[in-house]
């Protein structure tokens, strides 16, 4: 029987600075050369730019929308999750995963933050800005985000 890829969640604002963009896409990229599954919001910003990024890598992309339309998921989304939950679908995201990667963000980012952290799911920061005071790991690089989200997401599935 083959082992499950991992689920690693990609958390960022909708409407980011253009930099975080290419990192985004980095990271989305190096999950998917991984093996990994790389689950986000489905929308814009740092979602399609790493679902962009995963897709480039021929990775698997999952979206858990807000609204009740899978057409609303950005192109990159091979799997559009229409939820019907608004924000709320911000659980659903972290909840799903083995491990997160929050790059910069805002309100929304700090909501998955903070609820993946209630339920154990370890997260990564990257491009923390604001939230660096969290006490959470920070990586400077994609790839040190990646490489970490695996670590985390492997030691967690062995318990």
């Amino acid at each position: 029987m083959r082992e499950r890829p991992f689920r690693i969640a990609v958390c960022g604002a909708g409407r980011p600075p253009e930099a975080l963009l290419a990192v985004a896409s980095e990271v989305g990229r190096r999950i998917a050369e991984a093996g990994a599954v790389l689950l986000c919001g489905g929308l814009g910003g740092v979602m399609e730019a790493a679902a962009r990024g995963a897709d480039s890598a021929g990775g698997l992309t999952i979206g858990f929308l807000p609204g009740s339309s899978a057409a609303d998921a950005n192109p990159y989304i091979r799997i559009p999750l229409p939820t019907g939950l608004g924000e709320a679908r911000n659980v659903l995201v972290v909840r799903t995963a083995d491990a997160a990667i929050a790059i910069g963000g805002e309100w929304g980012t700090l909501s998955e933050v903070a609820f993946a952290r209630k339920v154990g799911v370890p997260v990564v920061l990257l491009e923390p800005g604001r939230f660096a005071e969290l006490g959470l790991e920070i990586a400077d690089t994609a790839e040190e985000a990646v490489r970490l989200a695996l670590h985390h997401a492997r030691r967690e599935r062995m318990r």
